[in-house]
Formats: C-alpha cells, sequence, structure tokens
C-alpha cells in the first residue's frame, strides 16, 4: 500500500483503458439520469448533443472507476475533502476507449492530523482519439508513516 510519503510533485501516470458501451450509457440514465440524448439514440438525435452519449455524473463515475482501479485501491486513501473542478469537454460516446491521465499537483501532510497528507491533482479524462472529454482538479487524503501516523 502506497503511502503519502510514497507520492511526487509533478508525478504523472495514466490508468486505463475503460471502454463505454451504449447499454453502461442507458443503464446509468435509466437509473440516474433519465434525459433522451441519454437514453435513446433516435431522440438522441434530436437534442443539441446530436447522438447518444453518457451524462456528466457518469463521465464522472467513469473517472472514479479508474482512479480506484489505478491508483486508490492500492493507496491508503482516507477520502476526499471535495473537488475543486469538473469541466466536461466532450462528450463520452458509445465505443469510447477512455484513459485517464494523472498527475500531482501538491502535497501537503496535514497541519490537525499528523496521520494524513493532502494529495491534491489534476486530471484528464480521454477517449481512444486523445481528444480530452472531461478535466478535474481535487484532493485526496492519504495516510501517513512515521512519527504520529498510522502504521
Amino acid at each position: 500500500m502506497r503511502s503519502f510519503e510514497d507520492f511526487t510533485t509533478g508525478e504523472t501516470v495514466e490508468y486505463g483503458p475503460l471502454t463505454v458501451t451504449a447499454d453502461d450509457i442507458k443503464a446509468f440514465a435509466a437509473a440516474y439520469d433519465p434525459q433522451p440524448m441519454h437514453l435513446n439514440e433516435a431522440a438522441a438525435q434530436n437534442t443539441i448533443a446530436g447522438g447518444l452519449l453518457a451524462s456528466g455524473m457518469h463521465t464522472i463515475c467513469l473517472h472514479m472507476r479508474l482512479l480506484v482501479d489505478g491508483l486508490l485501491r492500492d493507496t491508503r486513501s482516507e477520502g476526499s475533502p471535495g473537488v475543486d473542478e469538473v469541466r466536461f469537454l466532450a462528450p463520452v460516446r458509445p465505443g469510447d476507449r477512455l484513459t485517464l491521465r494523472f498527475e500531482i499537483i501538491e502535497l501537503r501532510p496535514s497541519r490537525s492530523r499528523p496521520q494524513w497528507g493532502f494529495l491534491k491533482f489534476r486530471s484528464h479524462m480521454v477517449n481512444h482519439d486523445g481528444t480530452a472529454v472531461m478535466r478535474m482538479v481535487s484532493t485526496i487524503i492519504v495516510g501517513r508513516r512515521g512519527s504520529g501516523a498510522a502504521p
């Protein structure tokens, strides 16, 4: 398990790919965002989207899946104090193969809880053509080793 001390500012990695299907898009939409552009190809043709696409919330969930599989599963992650920025840059369509490009932009030990550190990152999720579909800036809390830290 990686601890806070195992990371460096400027570290960049890629996670994925993850392929999105029309069935994935429709199932998520049916449960959480039942709008025509997410549910039905024919209805989606008559929207500003011009075809079936994943909802923004689905896109964020896909980002999270890549982040968990690539990083968090093997990290002493303690959660997140929040997201600073999310931007949807291009639609996520059926057949897209998504990759997460992840860069650590700041590491800061917690002043009030010495067992934790804050890892701030910038990420871009891109499709198989290299088109950025989403950008995020966020922070995760990571367990520390050493003085005052949990083992």
